[in-house]
């Protein structure tokens, strides 16, 4: 079974995505952190994020950078954003997420493009979302976990501007698939949006197994 799950930064779905990952017994991949070390790479090398070959270049980073606390940072998220616009950036991560999500057994994916271009043959598909205050306040939270600093009015900000390049971009633009649910976390406490991704879900793959 492949479930996507797709939303803005910091809405949700990284959490919801490893609990479904927990609840069905499958492995799971953040695919948001591979362009955050794409970023960070581009950064390190003293290189253009908005340049495609510098972008480009980064592609080939270690995977142990994936482990690296510098990725949970706005000014890594913002390079993230800007470099997962290039095309050539996005075709050279694609064949590692779909290879992810093509293991026996299946896996769960989020990210931004998940079910519409990744995997849009899914099991289950959903788009998850919050307001932007909402976001900046357990971006902040989810910062200090990890022992860093940030103002919540300025991540709002940063949030706010990173939808917009995301919903503008050229390629793979941010956009609910027309065959997701939509999960609104904003007033929701993590246990209960669980418990309704895994409702979301069933109802899903019960539908496709009824075809």
């Amino acid at each position: 079974m492949i479930i996507a799950v797709d939303g803005p930064a910091a809405s949700g779905k990284g959490t919801i995505a490893r609990a479904l990952a927990k609840h069905y017994g499958l492995p799971h991949l953040d695919t948001g952190l591979l362009y955050r070390a794409v970023g960070l790479s581009v950064a390190q090398a003293g290189g253009n994020a908005r340049d495609a070959g510098d972008a480009l270049a980064a592609c080939g980073f270690d995977d142990a950078l994936l482990a690296d606390p510098r990725l949970r940072d706005e000014a890594t998220a913002a390079l993230a954003s800007i470099v997962s616009a290039h095309a050539e950036v996005r075709a050279a991560l694609m064949a590692r997420q779909r290879a992810f999500a093509a293991q026996p057994g299946g896996a769960v994916l989020d990210g931004r493009d998940i079910g519409t271009v990744i995997v849009p043959q899914a099991d289950a598909k959903l788009f998850v979302t919050a307001s932007p205050e909402v976001r900046a306040q357990r971006r902040l939270a989810e910062m200090r976990a990890h022992g860093l600093t940030g103002d919540r009015a300025t991540l709002t900000a940063e949030i706010a501007a990173r939808d917009e390049r995301d919903r503008n971009r050229a390629n793979a633009p941010l956009r609910c698939a027309d065959d997701a649910d939509l999960l609104d976390t904003s007033e929701m406490a993590i246990d209960a949006a669980v418990r309704q991704a895994i409702a979301l879900v069933d109802a899903q793959v019960e539908r496709r197994r009824q075809r």
